[in-house]
């Protein structure tokens, strides 16, 4: 039979395609050689040579032309054709096809076979997929390694690793004999599953297997090695499985960067970066200073974050929405949530991420009002919000006390966006309520959650009780957090602390001697300060800097100018049972203050000062700071662990709602 246009067009609608397929104009191109041919290795020839070109939509219409022909394929037509229903999702064509290999008697054809797990697994049928995969009389390592791909792409880890069981013990019971055997494709994809189930001991097995291969220095396995250790918070195994890469690409770098950054390990990632522009001769690229710029954000290393910048202007990055939106983030997390504005504004093609940043970067500096105006401008450029998006806005609501705004959009993200409310919202409500004094309100909504509530919500709670001194749902709060995280020693010191303010001493001593009885000892407060490119560490009452001495000196001259100007000590910062004057020196060296006074002392007269604490700060630090400001002529910022503070001529931007 002659090929015309005529004919090309009808295979169009041949039973074994998919009617939402469209014919290419281009086509034609590709059969004009073969008008007059009815040889299936030419057709095959034609099918496989557009499936991987990449022109799926073609390759299947090849195979319509063909099979219009009344042509018999053969074992070599299939597994391109399966391969093109694969690329293009296209579940009711990939099942068309299947059911003519079995016809023709194909589908158990290993090769065959292979292509029809993969694209049920692509499509998301995955019990089909399985069904040929066990069907299967005679699998490859392709089989195995498509089935292992698609329960792990599926969010179906534990399936994926009991399938390669499976495959190991196949392996161990014909190593004699010519079976598919394990190779570094599949254990990639093995590790990939450990990564998705964060467990230790499954990670540390198929480690085993690695090592036992000889794979342990193939770096897509170490790469993928890296994350999976990471995701068990095994940071240390990590590291190591980094370090045994002997030729680490972009992606060993960058993996090992991000897990720093994501795990707080600030320092430690920029000390690889510089190592990887260093010593490598690998190119950065748009992922790395992504996870530079989170771990600048998380160390409010400002000055290493705007070279990072100056950067990816230069490569012409600014206007990408990935590496944009993490610009926004680290100048929100450092201070300078204006400039993050004007890099957000950049932004080409905004994303939901990149407006939910700029909510909580306005958010955490107590803008509430510009929070939710971004928000607002966000629904009406019809982009959904999402679960994070919400969290971000009610977290604004809580820091500003914008009770009713914040108990509106509770209501609606679930009415009418569909998205039901999760520890996170509860988390944000709680404080907002608790932190405007409704503390019965906060308590009625945690005992109607529809999610059990978690150490975080009952510690807004306790937080609050202790800020307007209610010791009875302090007391109840407490005993929740005492069951939830017994070990946690910031709670006792809070109950301590209500305990205190009410005058009931002897029930701060049964807290300090069941601390002490049980080895509870309170996290360290410290405080970062970057200058010249350098992060310094104080703790309270430090004496590890070099420069203490003069620290001191300077800190004192300070305080004697805030007496001067009406300083009052606020003794509900340290509430031991101990004299006054004892109480005034013990709140005097708090680290807020003596990174403050160390970064005045070596600054710029007139620039702004930045710095980091790890716990919230304390009410006597805060007033400091206000008339600090405003007697050196500096503005001086403050993150602490829940906002920002920007002190400036005696005030600060939280109005004192904190």
């Amino acid at each position: 039979m002659k090929i015309t246009k005529s004919v090309l067009l009808n295979a169009a609608k041949a039973p074994t395609i998919n009617q939402n397929l469209n014919i290419n104009s281009n086509l034609t191109t590709f059969f004009n050689k073969y008008v007059n041919t009815t040889d299936v290795w030419s057709w095959n020839s034609v099918i496989a040579d557009l499936a991987r070109a990449g022109d799926s939509v073609e390759s299947l219409l090849a195979f319509a032309a063909m099979r219009k022909l009344s042509l018999t394929p053969n074992r070599s037509t299939f597994p391109c054709t399966i391969k093109s229903c694969a690329a293009l999702f296209d579940h009711c064509s990939g099942k068309q096809i299947h059911l003519q290999a079995f016809v023709f008697g194909f589908h158990n054809d290993v090769f065959v076979s292979s292509a029809l797990i993969d694209m049920y697994s692509k499509c998301g049928y995955l019990d089909d997929a399985y069904n040929v995969f066990d069907e299967t009389p005679v699998r490859n390592v392709v089989s195995w390694t498509s089935m292992i791909t698609g329960y792990v792409q599926h969010g179906r880890p534990y399936d994926a690793l009991y399938v390669f069981k499976d495959f190991l013990r196949q392996e161990s019971e014909n190593q004699n004999e010519n079976e598919a055997c394990v190779d570094a494709v599949a254990m990639v994809t093995v590790l990939a599953a450990c990564s998705s189930t964060s467990n230790k001991n499954v990670t540390e097995g198929v480690h085993g297997v690695v090592v036992k291969k000889g794979f342990e220095e193939n770096t897509k396995i170490g790469n993928t090695l890296v994350d999976a250790y990471a995701k068990c918070g095994l940071l240390g195994f990590s590291r190591k499985a980094f370090d045994e890469i002997m030729d680490k690409d972009v992606t060993t770098w960058n993996s090992m960067i991000a897990v720093c950054a994501q795990h707080g390990m600030s320092t430690q990632a920029l000390e690889l970066f510089h190592a990887m522009v260093r010593d490598s001769y690998v190119n950065y690229n748009a992922v790395t200073l992504s996870a530079v710029l989170l771990a600048c954000a998380h160390s409010g290393a400002l000055q290493i974050g705007k070279c990072v910048h100056d950067q990816i202007i230069k490569m012409g990055l600014e206007e990408d929405v990935v590496v944009g939106t993490s610009v926004v983030d680290m100048y929100c997390k450092c201070g300078q949530v204006r400039t993050a504005r004007i890099a957000f504004d950049r932004i080409k093609n905004k994303n939901v991420r990149s407006w939910t940043a700029m909510v909580a970067g306005y958010g955490m500096h107590g803008y509430a009002r510009e929070a939710l105006d971004v928000f607002y401008e966000m629904i009406r450029v019809k982009l959904v919000p999402n679960y994070i998006t919400f969290v971000s806005v009610l977290s604004a609501c809580s820091h500003a006390g914008l009770v009713d705004e914040g108990w509106h959009w509770f209501q609606t993200m679930e009415h009418k966006y569909c998205i039901k409310p999760g520890v996170e919202h509860y988390s944000c409500m709680v404080d907002l309520f608790g932190r405007a004094g409704y503390l019965n309100k906060a308590y009625d909504l945690i005992k109607n959650m529809k999610v059990r509530p978690d150490f975080v919500i009952w510690g807004s709670l306790l937080a609050a009780c202790r800020k307007h001194k209610n010791v009875e749902l302090g007391e109840i709060s407490a005993r929740q957090l005492f069951e939830l995280d017994p070990q946690n020693c910031g709670y006792y010191v809070l109950l301590s602390n209500i305990y205190a303010e009410a005058g009931r001493w002897e029930d701060v001593a049964k807290m300090r001697i069941h601390m002490k009885n049980h080895e509870l000892s309170k996290t360290p407060g410290f405080s970062l300060v970057e200058l010249k490119g350098r992060v310094h560490v104080f703790l309270v009452g430090d004496k590890e800097h070099p420069d203490h001495e003069k620290i001191y000196l300077y800190l004192d001259e300070l305080c004697e100018k805030v007496q001067a100007a009406g300083y009052i000590p606020n003794m509900t910062s340290d509430l031991h049972d101990i004299d006054k004057e004892e109480k005034e020196m013990t709140l005097r060296i708090h680290s807020e203050k003596l990174a403050v006074a160390y970064a005045i002392m070596n600054s710029v007269p007139g620039s702004t000062i930045q710095v980091i604490k790890n716990l919230r700060i304390c009410g006597d630090c805060h007033e400091t700071i206000k008339l600090i400001a405003k007697i050196v002529n500096r503005r001086i910022v403050v993150r602490d662990s829940k906002r920002f503070h920007h002190f400036s001529e005696g005030l600060c931007s939280c109005g004192d709602y904190w």
